[in-house]
């Protein structure tokens, strides 16, 4: 079975694609080892084999993408915390997912989901934005992850990379993307210009860190690493932030007794 064939059909290494994936031999393709320990910084895996990545918010939540949703979830656990997937030490299992009644697969509307771990974290959580910053283009962003480094391997990294990236504008997206997918004001566009850099299988649901800010989460693109499909994230928008504060609200509501 060839790479590609292995990869979708054993989509253990969760990204979205866009119709067809066009995959290539690329190689956070083209990315560096992060140094600075990210408290917040979350890797689901299934059975222990890492999937998708998610930010720690609050001490018993991670936000992450909906599409990274596993079952049954007695098989999900989250690693937090840890540079390294084979040295990490914080794993807990999960309790329930969220994510909106408007999430579309297909059109990758609202895809965004907050997981609820079973027990409370010792670890920093990060502080997403109270309200919509829209991210002009141009704007370097970083965006962090376990993805695969290359096609060849069909393994996510051991190490935690990052990789600068670029906003680009909504219109100039839709553009690259044709018909392929519609960018509406609720998603970001950031890539690459250089060939073999950018996001790849396992990146999903990693954040998108612009002035050290989380604007966005890692959706997906069509192929890896392709300037000319820039990543598509979830943009943490003034209707995703005010999802993820009426969820935690009503959580907490419902433990308040």
């Amino acid at each position: 079975m060839d790479v590609c064939r292995y990869l979708i059909v054993y989509h253990f290494l969760a990204f979205t694609f866009f119709k067809v994936a066009a995959c290539s031999q690329v190689s956070i393709i083209g990315g560096k080892d992060v140094k600075k320990l990210h408290p917040w910084m979350v890797s689901i895996q299934m059975d222990q084999i890492h999937v998708c990545g998610g930010i720690l918010i609050q001490d018993q939540w991670v936000l992450t993408a909906a599409h990274c949703e596993k079952k049954p979830i007695s098989s999900v656990t989250v690693l937090i915390g840890s540079l390294s997937l084979s040295k990490g030490s914080q794993r807990v299992g999960i309790l329930s997912y969220a994510k909106p009644a408007t999430f579309n697969a297909r059109t990758k509307q609202d895809d965004i989901m907050l997981i609820k771990l079973n027990k409370k974290v010792k670890a920093k959580p990060k502080k997403i934005p109270k309200k919509e910053k829209d991210v002009p283009s141009g704007t370097k962003c970083v965006v962090t992850g376990w993805g695969i480094t290359h096609l060849k391997t069909n393994e996510p990294s051991d190490k935690l990379q990052m990789l600068e990236v670029t906003v680009v504008d909504r219109n100039l997206c839709n553009r690259f993307y044709e018909s392929d997918l519609v960018i509406t004001k609720d998603m970001l566009c950031a890539g690459n210009k250089q060939e073999k850099r950018g996001t790849c299988w396992g990146d999903s649901g990693g954040p998108l860190e612009c002035k050290k800010n989380v604007v966005g989460l890692v959706s997906g693109s069509k192929g890896c690493a392709d300037p000319k499909k820039p990543t598509v994230y979830t943009f943490l928008s003034k209707r995703h932030i005010s999802w993820i504060n009426s969820i935690l609200k009503k959580q907490l509501n419902s433990t308040a007794f």
